[in-house]
């Protein structure tokens, strides 16, 4: 009996860990590949949130928002806020970013929830910066940016595109009000 529960716990500690571990992913989809090249500097500031999966995190919000500023350990300060209109209140959010690899990979784990990360994956970007194609671990999460409240419709096909042909189902995106 008592080699059972020598047995038991640690396998039990480990079962748990191990689903607590496939909560923390920062995985990238299948298919996709991260932005080489990616210049971290020119990707800070603010953000508007054009489209999105829904789920419960942003759940009921527009005019949102992602502000990126740079940490003094050579993190990524995340600020994300919008309004939610259901509730008529303002929310937001602030967390961390860290390169996966290499800070010249757009491949970063984000974490609101520490220490629960998750992928944030550059997966599109115009040259300028000022339009990007975000996914998440798995096909669940896709954010169209902007750094106006608007998007060019050539950037806005060629997102859907590549989200397409990565198996998202981009019908299923809110279109978020940023007036």
């Amino acid at each position: 009996m008592k080699s059972l529960k020598k047995i038991a716990i640690p396998l039990t500690v480990g079962v748990i860990g191990a689903l607590f571990l496939s909560s923390c992913s920062v995985a990238i989809p299948k298919g996709a590949t991260a932005v080489q090249d990616f210049k971290a500097d020119k990707y800070l500031g603010k953000w508007y949130e054009i489209a999105r999966f829904d789920f419960r995190f942003e759940k009921d919000m527009d005019h949102t928002t992602a502000e990126y500023s740079k940490n003094s350990n050579g993190n990524i300060n995340v600020k994300n806020r919008g309004y939610n209109y259901v509730k008529k209140e303002w929310k937001e959010s602030v967390g961390e970013a860290k390169f996966v690899n290499s800070p010249t990979e757009a491949r970063l784990k984000v974490s609101f929830f520490k220490p629960i990360w998750a992928g944030y994956n550059v997966i599109d970007l115009d040259d300028d910066y000022k339009y990007a194609l975000v996914a998440g671990n798995n096909l669940d999460y896709l954010w169209i940016l902007s750094r106006e409240k608007t998007i060019p419709e050539t950037f806005k096909q060629r997102f859907l595109e590549k989200a397409k042909a990565l198996g998202y189902k981009t019908e299923n995106l809110i279109w978020v009000k940023q007036d």
